[in-house]
């Protein structure tokens, strides 16, 4: 028989699989009552319900139908495997008798109520499906109970496993002639013409005469393949949160029938808010979980409370992420995450193998970085190697391929994921995700019974059904390959992440920001002894920050409910962190003391939580015509129309108080406002009529900073290939559009303490208003920005051609910095033409710096002198109408001659990111809760310690790339210092060695040292 007439055969066999497996038993008619909100079952079980006919259309957009039968087996049901085929028109979870069962989805078809069926055993069915919302309403259709032919499903799992084999080897070895042997004597001896038993007598002939294949093991050479049952689940994606409190227990509920039936199958199950979503509202579905965590059979892997992007959040937030995720799995499970499980994220930041070591996390596993569209030049090397950050810690990783998709554990699949490796030398395993996901279900039984088939057989690695630990163990023994990786693991697409649905990232940013001054603020109201820790609300606070973080929220990679729900649930964090630190100062200022020994009401006290001494101008309180603090200071005081500033100088990691005082004005100060120009001693900055920059001199150094126009607004056509909200194709740089409207130039503030002017224009059919500031004595110029946002399919810059040299930029990231080419020499030079950026990007030639600072923008282009920082697109799907309206930030530039280590650029880059609280009432001046003693040692967080000790924890870093010791200090006495890891563990069995550092009590000092971008912990037990 000819291959292809052979083929054909099989294959038209399996196509028609479906109509020999089952044998209907009978209807099963349910009723129907509409729900907008979230019901425990028991609360679902007493709605009124109504009788439904076939073929009617049910529910309305966003809202869930619940659906309530009863099942009477049939005498014909008598010992075989009864399976409930539901038809609601939409995915459904089901209960049987009260208790979670299983769901209906793409995957998984029916719900097994008997393997052995009793005649006259009954089942009460109780479904809650989803009427959806991007898609016509589902229409309810006949379900049924029906027989399922075990003996007919096997045949074909082998039929199938066989056929997959020999379409993968191809017909030359003796191996595929031995299947075409066994496959023509099916075409030839089995009638498929029988029913009922003689069917299932047809299927026991053709696993006979096909069981002798599936005997035939592998050689000593064959690779392995360790299969890691897991399911994708987003978060909030193409559906809302809401529907994801669905989606987990649907998915938990079909993995724990497989638990139940398939005694060597073991389930990985991350992302432990899920499990908390679990917790709360599936009570008997969560205790079930715990069980097979306990036996081992359930995983909890992945160290992070969510999926979150990597690229955008800051190092601190990455540390909450395993703290909160392996303290639920700890103190819920008894179980230690020890794998970063990353799977479908867009990049990851060069500093995660520092993050991951000092959080216990040993390794590192991924899928995404070889699903990369049309949009690279430049494949990813390596699938097995060590990755080393940009302090020199280094993590085995693996990184999985995407396969096809969904990801089922068949012959297919392990051929592929072997095969197409793109590692072809020194490795013999590979670690091998299978289930359905994206949004949820996991692995079905076909994965499980192909599983059985593919263990050892012949022409198809070795596969075993492992923890993702035990890939990694093996590994290590097996001995990690030589390849070694330096810095971030960039993602050569979807690099329109950083940009996408603007108010995202603004929103993470404040409230990173928020929450970091919240905590500084609660620990200084804690030592006083005036206000106990709010441990519960900071923890409740990060949490949602966290859950805002994941990778298609952050982001913006969602539909528009999910974006919408975001929005508010941001302004309503930073409501509550605002009020925290609103409590806690209030709580300071009335445990200080003015000079005559008690606070006073009056005044105003400023906050400043960066640990290094800055000065503010701030408008001054109704009723104040000048100001002095407590130290005895006249401040000089600017006015402007109604409004008075006043510039003050605050204390490092403290505070100080301002009264009302005799107006005066800034000695010597030199700063000048025109509707062409902003200057000051250092600086003068022209404008030409469309509000762009004509030049930056330099009066220090007596040279020119621009190189072309600067502060020039560039507009685009972003109409991308593919994965519109995700990605920014290159080629949007042909398709430069022309923005020649003039600007309405008129000067708003001129001396002595600022100068600023405001700029009026066009950009296409939006609108966009700045004040341009400058402060007296400074080497920096903000830009207070306000589009209205009016464009469809458009990409947003704002470009500064600059007067350096430079062949990298160096850009912001978590806890340090990366260099990255303005040039496209290489392939992979090319493909970075968009990359990320937190605070700051700078070029540094020699001596002088000129670096681009933002307080919410992610997305930045260098090429040549030019720096392009992003400021918004506007994609049409996932969400139709992206970014339309309002838009408000900031971004600054600051020039500097004297060396990039000695540059303030991140001191300017925190203040830009971190306003000054002012709160009613004055208090004593304070300075130094915690301090380093070198600049280049940043003091990012200061909290109380998790384990509510009374302790603080300090957690600092180098910024520059630099060694150095520097001195500690705290404004405190205490008893004990030590480093700990980032976690607070270490005298619990955390990563790395508690080390007690020796400190000088009379000062309260101690003395770290510090490698380059190293970050450090410390704990501080106050006397």
């Amino acid at each position: 028989m000819h291959d292809k007439e052979r083929l054909f055969h099989i294959e038209k066999w399996i196509r028609e699989k479906e109509n020999l497996l089952y044998r209907p038993l009978g209807p099963v008619d349910f009723t129907y009552s509409p729900s907008d909100n979230w019901l425990y079952v028991e609360e679902a079980g007493s709605l009124p319900y109504e009788a439904m006919q076939p073929r009617t259309e049910w529910g309305k957009t966003w809202q869930y139908g619940w659906f309530k039968a009863a099942v009477e087996l049939p005498p014909e049901a008598a010992g075989k495997r009864v399976e409930l085929q539901l038809n609601l028109g939409s995915e459904t979870t089901v209960y049987v008798n009260g208790k979670l069962a299983g769901a209906i989805d793409l995957q998984h078809k029916t719900i097994t109520l008997a393997k052995e069926a009793v005649p006259g055993d009954t089942f009460e069915i109780i479904a809650e499906a989803y009427a959806g919302h991007d898609r016509d309403l589902p229409v309810y259709q006949q379900s049924r109970i029906a027989v399922l032919n075990e003996e007919l499903y096997q045949f074909f799992i082998d039929l199938e496993a066989l056929y997959q084999l020999r379409t993968g080897i191809g017909s030359a070895p003796l191996r595929a002639s031995e299947i075409d042997n066994a496959f023509d004597r099916l075409i030839t001896e089995l009638d498929w013409n029988g029913t009922g038993d003689v069917l299932e007598a047809t299927a026991r002939q053709g696993r006979e005469i096909l069981q002798p294949l599936l005997a035939c093991v592998n050689g000593s050479t064959a690779p392995k393949l360790f299969m890691m049952g897991q399911s994708h689940l987003d978060i909030a994606w193409l559906w809302p949160i809401e529907e994801t409190k669905r989606k987990i227990a649907r998915t938990l509920s079909n993995q724990l029938a497989l638990l139940e039936e398939y005694p060597e199958y073991k389930y990985v199950q991350s992302q432990p808010y899920l499990t908390h979503l679990t917790k709360e509202l599936y009570p008997e579905l969560y205790e079930r979980v715990k069980r097979y965590v306990a036996e081992g059979r359930i995983i909890m892997e992945g160290g992070m409370w969510v999926e979150p992007d990597a690229n955008i959040p800051s190092g601190e937030s990455f540390v909450r992420q395993f703290l909160y995720g392996k303290a639920f799995l700890r103190e819920e499970f008894g179980v230690d995450s020890r794998m970063l499980w990353l799977p479908d994220v867009f990049g990851y930041s060069g500093n995660l193998p520092q993050i991951m070591q000092k959080c216990g996390v040993d390794y590192f596993a991924s899928v995404k970085m070889f699903q990369t569209y049309d949009n690279a030049g430049d494949t990813f090397p390596h699938n097995t190697f060590t990755w080393e950050g940009i302090d020199g810690s280094a993590v085995p990783v693996h990184l999985l391929d995407y396969g096809p998709f969904p990801n089922p554990a068949d012959v297919s699949y392990a051929l592929f994921q072997w095969n197409e490796r793109i590692q072809k030398h020194g490795i013999s395993t590979r670690l091998v995700q299978f289930g359905y996901g994206d949004g949820g279900g996991g692995a079905n039984r076909n994965d499980l019974e192909f599983l059985r088939r593919m263990k050892d057989l012949e022409d198809v690695p070795r596969t075993a059904i492992s923890s993702p630990i035990e890939y990694f163990e093996d590994l290590e023994q097996r001995g990690i390959p030589a390849n070694r990786y330096v810095g971030e693991l960039y993602y050569s697409a979807h690099r329109g992440t950083f940009t996408s649905q603007a108010k995202m990232k603004q929103g993470n940013r404040a409230a990173e920001a928020a929450l970091k001054e919240a905590e500084h603020l609660s620990t200084l109201a804690a030592l006083s002894g005036r206000s106990p820790y709010p441990k519960a609300q900071l923890d409740a606070a990060w949490k949602e920050l966290l859950l805002l973080q994941f990778h298609d929220i952050l982001p913006g990679t969602s539909i528009r409910r999910v974006h919408e729900e975001a929005e508010k649930a941001y302004e309503a964090l930073l409501a509550s962190i605002a009020e925290l630190s609103r409590s806690a100062a209030q709580a300071i200022i009335e445990a200080g003391e003015d000079g005559n020994g008690q606070h006073t009401a009056e005044g105003v006290t400023l906050f400043n939580v960066l640990p290094w001494d800055r000065t503010t101008i701030m408008e001054l309180p109704e009723g104040f015509s000048g100001a002095a603090d407590n130290l005895g200071r006249t401040l000089p005081v600017q006015s402007d129309g109604d409004k008075r500033y006043v510039r003050a100088n605050l204390p490092a990691s403290g505070y100080i108080s301002l009264e009302s005082a005799v107006s005066v004005g800034a000695e010597g100060s030199r700063v000048h406002a025109a509707c062409d120009r902003l200057e000051n001693s250092l600086l003068l900055v022209t404008f030409n009529e469309r509000g762009e920059i004509a030049s930056i001199w330099d009066k220090e150094s007596q040279s020119e900073w621009t190189h072309g126009v600067s502060n020039r607004f560039r507009m685009f056509r972003d109409q991308t290939s593919s994965y519109d909200a995700w990605e920014l194709d290159r080629r949007y740089r042909d398709a430069e559009m022309e923005l020649p409207e003039p600007a309405q130039i008129t000067v708003t503030g001129s001396g002595p303490l600022f100068a600023e002017i405001r700029i009026e224009r066009k950009l296409n059919e939006s609108t966009l208003i700045q004040t341009v500031r400058l402060h007296a004595d400074s080497r920096r110029v903000d830009f207070h920005t306000s589009i209205d946002w009016k464009e469809s399919h458009k990409l947003l810059k704002v470009g500064f051609d600059v007067n350096l040299h430079t062949t990298e930029a160096l850009h912001e990231i978590q806890f340090g910095h990366v260099k990255r080419p303005n040039h496209y020499s290489r392939p992979h030079d090319a493909d970075r033409y968009e990359v990320s950026q937190h605070r700051w990007s700078a070029f540094v030639e020699g001596d002088r710096c000129f670096a681009l600072l933002n307080d919410c923008k992610y997305g930045i282009n260098t090429f040549g002198k030019e720096m392009n920082l992003t400021l918004l697109r506007s994609p049409g799907y996932p969400d139709e109408r992206a970014d339309q309206g309002l838009h408000t930030f900031t971004y600054s530039f600051h020039v500097w001659n004297e060396g990039f280590v000695t540059n303030p650029v991140i001191r300017e880059a925190a203040e830009l990111n971190t306003p000054v609280l002012a709160m009613p009432g004055s208090s004593a001046a304070f300075r130094g809760l915690v301090l380093a003693g070198k600049a280049n040692i940043i003091v990012d967080t200061v909290k109380m310690a998790e384990d509510s000790s009374g302790a603080i924890i300090a957690r600092l870093y180098e910024c520059k790339g630099m060694s150095t010791s520097s001195s500690i200090s705290t404004s405190f006495s205490f008893t004990d210092i030590r480093e700990t890891d980032m976690l607070e563990l270490n005298e619990d069995g955390g990563a790395g060695e508690v080390k007690l550092l020796s400190f000088d009590d009379s000062t309260n000092e101690t003395t770290m040292h510090f490698t380059p971008f190293e970050v450090k912990t410390i704990r501080i037990m106050p006397a």
